[in-house]
């Protein structure tokens, strides 16, 4: 196995941040670069100060690769890690060990304690709030005027819901979006005080005892709303968790926090992300928003999946590869980490045509936005969809003109594909 750059692609080092801080464009060129050549490329990891790095891991870029690895957790498996390249430490590990890093059967037993909450009948009745808190935000958003998009509208929809179905009081949401920034947020020096120029052992150790601290907090927010629920169980997300049984026992608090921190990040960064490129992609392609607005309810379900595949808000999911194995004329060995990249995979010209192209008339549009086929596809795919699509309706309903007025203050990250800010305007209703 060699880790040399290989040929034409001397520059390019997706461990590297420089490569993260680069213009989309030449980023996606890049991964057009990678999907282009026979076999996929080996990175090696970034040497981080205070955590142990690995050899290094294969980039799956194409879609056949990480639909197919998506299929087989038995050889690509979610642990110990799934959304880190470097193995966490054990201070870390103890925050982070949820159901995303684990393999069946238990990660089947916890996924059944709360998919209750994500079938088609429960979302059918969560559509009432969303559509009530959707009114409400677009309320305030047109008292208070334009400004920015993701604090006034994209962050606040997907948490109020995910917070109101785990039983978080409302004093507590800024709280909870303010922890989610950091974690999700790890990268970047508005949050953690990293950067590309800025990853020395001081750096390093201070970041992370932020990320830390913000785990931490969301930890103990679980642990006192366990212990309520333990005492007056009610009809939320939180008290399925503490009153399961999963193989005869019930949840430790440590895993209860892991879990209760994994569905209040994951529960609002996809909707958050969609929302916010939804309208930065409306106002660069007005033509697909004139698209949308001539028949909203027959189209949008279409415009939600090509707004998920053009965007792709999770950029990638780590597997580890559990014995030797040939896929797609590749062959990967025991111990290997692969990356699967869905932003690449769902640019994949081997499947979509013109994929670099905006369609929200796009048939079919098998992208992995929400993750790869398998065990692991998003349990809140569902309800993400159902958020997007009921505050587009409520934004464009009401604000028919609205519109981003500049560009995006974009997340430097590898891992989401987020804007921290996106400035909107809007013609006030009469």
């Amino acid at each position: 196995m060699t880790t040399e750059s290989p040929p034409g692609l001397e520059d390019l080092d997706l461990s590297e941040l420089d490569f993260w801080a680069r213009p989309l464009d030449e980023r996606m060129a890049a991964f057009a670069a990678l999907r282009a050549r026979e076999h996929p490329v080996f990175f090696p990891e970034l040497s981080v100060p205070l955590v142990p790095a690995g050899k290094g891991y294969w980039a799956l870029v194409r879609h056949a690769d990480v639909s197919e690895a998506s299929r087989h957790p038995d050889v690509f498996s979610s642990e110990p890690s799934a959304t880190t390249i470097p193995d966490l430490p054990a201070y870390m590990g103890r925050y982070f060990g949820s159901l995303i890093n684990m393999d069946d059967p238990r990660h089947a037993k916890i996924r059944r304690v709360v998919s209750r909450a994500f079938t088609p009948k429960m979302l059918a009745k969560t559509e009432d709030d969303v559509r009530r808190r959707a009114v409400r935000i677009v309320d305030e958003l047109i008292e208070s005027g334009p400004g920015d998009f993701v604090a006034k509208v994209a962050v606040r929809l997907p948490v109020e819901v995910i917070c109101d179905m785990l039983g978080i009081p409302e004093r507590d949401y800024a709280r909870v979006i303010a922890r989610t920034n950091v974690i999700l947020g790890n990268s970047d020096e508005e949050y953690t005080g990293v950067s590309p120029d800025r990853i020395d052992r001081f750096t390093m150790a201070r970041a992370l005892f932020r990320i830390v601290r913000a785990a931490r907090d969301l930890h103990r927010l679980a642990a006192r709303l366990g212990r309520e629920r333990v005492k007056n169980p009610t009809d939320d997300l939180t008290s399925a968790l503490v009153n399961a049984n999963v193989d005869g026992e019930r949840l430790t608090t440590r895993e209860l926090g892991s879990f209760f921190l994994l569905l209040v990040v994951a529960g609002n960064e996809t909707t958050r992300t969609a929302l916010s490129h939804a309208l930065k992609l409306f106002t660069d392609f007005p033509e697909q928003r004139r698209l949308l607005l001539e028949d909203f309810h027959g189209r949008i379900g279409g415009a939600v999946e090509e707004i998920v595949r053009y965007a792709t808000p999770v950029i990638f999911m780590r597997r580890n590869v559990t014995r030797d194995h040939e896929m797609n004329g590749h062959t990967y060995h025991a111990g290997d980490k692969v990356l699967l990249f869905y932003n690449a995979a769902n640019r994949d010209e081997a499947v979509f045509t013109d994929p670099d192209t905006f369609d929200i008339t796009r048939t079919p549009n098998p992208h992995v936005g929400f993750g790869g086929p398998g065990p692991h596809f998003c349990l809140g795919a569902n309800l993400a969809r159902r958020e997007i699509s009921i505050m587009l309706e409520e934004l464009f309903t009401r604000l028919p003109d609205i519109h981003a007025s500049g560009e995006p203050d974009r997340l430097l990250s590898g891992f989401i594909n987020g804007y921290k800010r996106l400035p909107c305007a809007f013609t006030p209703p009469a």
